[in-house]
């Protein structure tokens, strides 16, 4: 699964986009006014969400899903190597952390935003959606 998130400005109108490769199935959604962090943090539950939605709780059981993130801070910290000091994205990753226990194994690794193409671009056109824009103001 490739995720991604971004604001326009920091807060600001925020989009995530996720594509589940394997599933061939992509999603973009606005989420409001946001950080980019939690726009990234977001986007991951979505798709961890998702996924166990679209195979069900017990055949999600079986299944390993990698994590593709052009979010590097985000990756690390999720891999606990950088410590989690505010407590909204503490909050998202004790969410990410029960989700986790859906599936047989999940892992998190870092790409170049090159290699995120199309999550980025769900992202991108969910923000230029004008209904992104209005519901902000």
């Amino acid at each position: 699964m490739y995720t991604d998130g971004g604001s326009r400005g920091n807060p600001g109108p925020a989009g995530i986009g996720v594509w589940i490769e394997t599933l061939d199935k992509k999603y973009g959604e606005c989420i409001g006014k946001r950080t980019n962090n939690d726009a990234e943090y977001e986007a991951l539950i979505f798709g961890l969400k998702k996924i166990k939605a679209l195979l069900g709780k017990a055949k999600a059981k079986k299944y390993e899903v990698e994590c593709f993130l052009d979010s590097e801070l985000v990756v690390k910290q999720l891999k606990h190597e950088y410590k989690l000091k505010e407590e909204r994205i503490q909050k998202y990753f004790i969410e990410i952390w029960n989700l986790m226990l859906d599936f047989k194994k999940v892992e998190f690794r870092h790409i170049p935003r090159e290699k995120n193409i199309i999550a980025d671009g769900l992202v991108n056109e969910a923000l230029d959606n004008d209904g992104c824009q209005k519901s902000l103001l």
